[in-house]
C-alpha cells in the first residue's frame, strides 16, 4: 500500500512539473535574433535615474545576447538605419531588395558590430532563393 501512495505521489510530482524535458525548447530564427540585437543597439532617451543589471541563475540567454563588460555596442544611427532598412525589406517579403540592402550594408560598412549578422542575413537570403 505504501508502494501505491509514493507511485500516486510520484505522477503527481511528475505531472505537476512543466515539460523541461521533453524537449520544448525552440531556438529564436535568425530574423529574430537580429530584431532584438537592433532594438538593443537604438539609441534611447537617457534616464536621469540610476539603475542597475543582475542576472539570474539558470537562465537561459544566449553567449550574443549577453553584455560582457567593456564591450563597445555603440553603433552610427546611418549604419543602424541600413541595416534597419534591409530588415523591414525581409519583413515585407522583397528578398531581392533585402539581398542588394545586405550586400550594400557590407560594402559601406565594413567595420560594423552587425557585419557578421548581415553577411548571415544574405547567406540565408541566397538559399531562400
Amino acid at each position: 500500500m505504501k508502494k501505491l501512495i509514493a507511485l500516486f505521489v510520484l505522477l503527481g510530482v511528475v505531472l505537476a512539473m512543466p515539460g523541461y524535458a521533453a524537449g520544448t525548447s525552440s531556438t529564436p530564427s535568425l530574423w529574430e535574433s537580429l530584431r532584438k540585437k537592433i532594438e538593443a543597439m537604438t539609441p534611447k532617451k537617457k534616464l536621469s535615474t540610476t539603475t542597475a543589471a543582475g542576472g539570474v541563475r539558470g537562465s537561459l540567454a544566449d553567449a550574443d545576447d549577453v553584455y560582457w563588460k567593456g564591450e563597445s555596442t555603440a553603433i552610427d544611427e546611418d549604419e543602424l538605419g541600413a541595416f534597419k532598412k534591409a530588415m523591414a525589406l525581409v519583413e515585407a517579403g522583397n528578398t531581392a531588395g533585402a539581398q542588394t540592402a545586405f550586400a550594400d550594408f557590407i560594402k559601406q560598412n565594413p567595420g560594423s558590430p552587425l557585419r557578421s549578422d548581415a553577411e548571415a542575413a544574405l547567406a540565408q537570403l541566397k538559399d531562400v532563393k
